[in-house]
């Protein structure tokens, strides 16, 4: 591993870069914050495909791209006078101090749940009128719901124990039955919300994070079909004409891989 030392020298290096391209590059010289936004969050979205696949080379390369998007945004903050790369870190660097009083104060805590707690809490009194103020507001659906729930557990909203959640989750899933037979559109698109916030809630308590659970399942359903799309192709055959019967032969043996 690098030393203190080489990691400052590589990060001013980055930011030598960055200072260079800004004035050199016309793609560079084009950006603006609104230009990178799209980009900044394909880049996150391809971290995380990294992480899910546990590819340590690939993760170490998708960080770097996500650098050097905070290196650019602090550049272009730079510009206009309004931050740079060293308040951007000054102020992450506050935050922190001010949110572990339990490391950096006297505030003694027992556990996780304790730290979690005095997180929320400290929120509240820097002025957030709200503790779901912090949720932003385009995560997508599934995120946002586990965030949603993660936050007012914090300040004590929350089940007792996994049970509770799941009869719940039962509750949820008659309801949305009920609608089902009634034929109601608009009722059944609500119930199946209340089921899906209950399931996201349920893999809480199961210590499971939903959104890497469901792409888990994702990259498996691709896997598989792309195995029976290679079998159809050998037999000469386009999907469209087999059987489900026949299908289901080569599902079954992608299982089996």
């Amino acid at each position: 591993m690098n030393s203190r030392q080489d990691q400052l020298k590589a990060f001013d290096r980055l930011l030598t870069i960055m200072d260079e391209l800004r004035q050199q590059c016309p793609w560079d010289r084009k950006q603006t914050m609104e230009s990178l936004r799209h980009l900044t969050i394909e880049e996150t979205y391809e971290l995380g495909d990294a992480i899910l696949d546990k590819d340590m080379d690939e993760i170490k390369k998708e960080l770097g791209d996500v650098l050097l998007h905070l290196v650019f945004y602090s550049k272009i903050g730079s510009e206009t006078n309004d931050f740079d790369i060293a308040d951007v870190a000054n102020s992450i660097c506050d935050k922190l101090i001010d949110r572990h009083p339990h490391i950096y104060g006297d505030v003694k805590v027992e556990n996780e749940e304790d730290v979690k707690k005095n997180w929320e809490n400290l929120k509240l009194k820097e002025g957030k009128k709200s503790v779901l103020e912090g949720v932003p507001r385009s995560l997508p659906a599934m995120v946002k719901a586990n965030r949603i729930q993660d936050k007012v557990a914090g300040v004590g909203f929350d089940w007792e124990e996994p049970q509770q959640v799941f009869e719940k989750l039962k509750e949820e899933l008659e309801e949305l039955q009920h609608e089902v037979t009634l034929d109601n559109k608009d009722e059944i698109e609500a119930e199946f919300g209340d089921v899906l916030f209950s399931m996201v809630n349920y893999a809480r308590f199961l210590n499971i994070n939903p959104e890497n659970a469901l792409e888990r399942t994702n990259k498996k359903f691709i896997k598989r079909f792309q195995y029976l799309e290679s079998k159809a192709k050998e037999k000469d055959k386009a999907l469209r004409d087999m059987t489900l019967k026949e299908m289901d032969v080569f599902w079954n043996e992608a299982k089996k891989q």
